[in-house]
């Protein structure tokens, strides 16, 4: 009798060969991975700065519902602390401690309301120097309409934030040609960039503030690592001096 066994069935059936990934879902995936890594250990500085008067509250609004697209772009990948500057009336401008969450932000944003008043470029400009000689600030967003002061006088300002590495993103609500002129020259000089949007933009803005999150951050290498549209279109728009 021959002593061979006869093999036993396993049972089952035969798998099918796993599905392979696309090639453009592996290139998304790795730009993914390099962006986290780039800013896993970073911990950005990001001074968000609003224009508080009256005609505002309806932007204010939106702007608290969006800033939570930046602490979400940077997630558990890194730090963001974002402090909140604002101003209103006749000489108020006021600056808040950098916090780390949304609902941090929020709660400070949801406990202003809009006052009339001019506009305080200038204060917002000079804050961000004191700020960042006190510890690198890595990128100042602006958002408002309306320009009411000296334009050489935030040039020169602009011009060292720029030279500190401060650059500063201007969100201009509506087509004001004497904000226009004097925000894209206040992004230029600090070698920031500028964009416009209205009310109805508002996925645009969030997008492009998470843009802004990532630079803060990680910088260009991590906007490129990312490379989503909204990011080509910052890095475009601080490399060619154009704006959005």
């Amino acid at each position: 009798m021959s002593d061979k066994k006869t093999p036993v069935p396993t049972g089952g059936t035969t798998q099918a060969p796993q599905k392979r990934s696309a090639p453009s879902e592996i290139d998304a995936f790795l730009r993914q991975a390099k962006a986290v890594a780039l800013t896993r250990a970073a911990g950005g500085r990001l001074i968000l700065a609003l224009d508080a008067t009256m005609s505002r509250q309806p932007t204010w609004d939106m702007a608290c519902a969006l800033q939570a697209e930046m602490f979400d772009a940077v997630g558990s990948a890194g730090s963001l602390g974002v402090q909140l500057v604002y101003f209103r009336g006749l000489s108020e401008c006021r600056a808040s401690k950098f916090v780390s969450d949304t609902a941090a932000l929020k709660r400070l944003m949801s406990g202003i309301s809009c006052r009339g008043g001019n506009t305080q470029i200038g204060k917002v400009l000079s804050h961000a120097l004191k700020e960042t000689a006190a510890g690198k600030v890595d990128a100042l967003v602006y958002i408002g309409d309306a320009m009411e002061e000296q334009l050489q006088d935030l040039a020169g300002q602009a011009g060292s934030l720029g030279l500190h590495g401060v650059p500063v993103f201007v969100f201009q609500e509506g087509r004001d040609h004497v904000a226009e002129k004097a925000f894209k020259e206040i992004a230029r000089l600090s070698k920031g960039a500028w964009f416009r949007f209205d009310r109805n933009s508002a996925a645009t803005l969030a997008k492009l503030l998470s843009a802004v999150a990532v630079f803060a951050t990680g910088g260009l290498k991590a906007l490129e690592a990312r490379g989503r549209p909204e990011d080509r279109l910052m890095i475009e728009s601080m490399r060619s001096g154009k704006t959005g």
